[in-house]
């Protein structure tokens, strides 16, 4: 990959000027037609203060998480909060053939409205780039239905009811998402069975694993990190698929560890805590008790 430009892009003005498009008619909030942006850089990377929602066709260039490039054919779905990092490569013999729509939203626009608070449970904007929502044609048309009102107010001169309406329209839209992810969380049940293959050998692996007592527990980002997932898509994605989240999942685990060691063991609460990764003792015992409804010794004493 060729050295990238690093674009920290504060206004959606300033990225109308970097794409050469025409000014926003709004400062605060935009619509871009995705085929008017025909001049990106060879590489670049941009750092956006302001809300990204797109849906984008045929992206004949890749786009980076990590180390790791991604290519979308189909159309594709992905949002982006302020102090997120894009990364994009193209190559310059290929010619640009994109389709869609970006809504830019400055944090501003959103003050004093119920969507200002209510935005950052959406957890959807902290995926990764490959934890892009794939749209049916049908799920397109609902969300292309949703920008054209959007559209229809921001035309107009913004006043206090179509910034309301707008506000409105921008909740259903990303209701919507929130609701054809769940979808994707159940339609993709090959690679989501694989995930869940890995994620129980990642486990077994850091608890069989000699180095736990000194590393301790494993971390929800670092199982994530292994994934080459988000933490928040994974936890999604697990929730829905088992109704455990990732934190949970660890925590499984380590009871499924420590009964083990209770049962066949005569180490004692304290050292099997230190063996499971534990700190602190106290830790292991109180997670035990939420767990089980036993301490501990209750649990090997019911043995007996």
């Amino acid at each position: 990959m060729a050295q990238s430009n690093l674009f920290h892009i504060k206004s959606i003005t300033e990225f109308h000027r970097q794409a050469g498009l025409p000014l926003p008619e709004n400062p605060l909030i935009s619509i871009v037609d995705y085929s008017k942006i025909q001049h990106l850089p060879e590489s670049l990377s941009a750092v956006f203060d302001f809300y990204s929602i797109s849906v984008k066709r045929n992206l004949n260039y890749k786009l980076f998480y990590g180390q790791q490039k991604y290519d979308f054919d189909e159309g594709i779905m992905f949002f982006m909060a302020p102090g997120q990092v894009l990364k994009i490569e193209i190559d310059q013999n290929t010619r640009l053939q994109h389709s869609g729509w970006m809504l830019l939203i400055h944090p501003d626009f959103l003050w004093n409205t119920s969507l200002a608070k209510n935005i950052k449970k959406y957890n959807y904007f902290d995926y990764s780039v490959n934890e892009s929502l794939f749209l049916s044609q049908k799920e397109e048309d609902v969300l292309n239905n949703i920008l054209e009102s959007i559209k229809q107010e921001y035309h107009s001169n913004i006043d206090k009811f179509s910034h309301d309406i707008i506000i409105a329209q921008l909740e259903v839209l990303l209701n919507y998402a929130e609701r054809f992810y769940q979808r994707q969380f159940l339609t993709r049940r090959k690679t989501n069975h694989q995930i869940l293959e890995n994620l129980e050998n990642i486990l077994n692996d850091y608890f069989n694993d000699e180095k736990l007592t000194s590393n301790g527990l494993p971390t929800v980002h670092k199982i994530a990190e292994k994934l080459n997932m988000s933490s928040n898509y994974l936890s999604e994605l697990l929730k829905v698929l088992t109704g455990l989240n990732t934190q949970q999942h660890i925590h499984q685990k380590v009871i499924e560890k420590a009964k083990l060691k209770l049962s066949t063991t005569d180490l004692s609460a304290t050292e099997i805590a230190y063996e499971l990764g534990f700190e602190h003792p106290q830790s292991f015992s109180k997670l035990f008790k939420t767990k089980t409804n036993l301490t501990p010794l209750e649990f090997r004493n019911s043995f007996n």
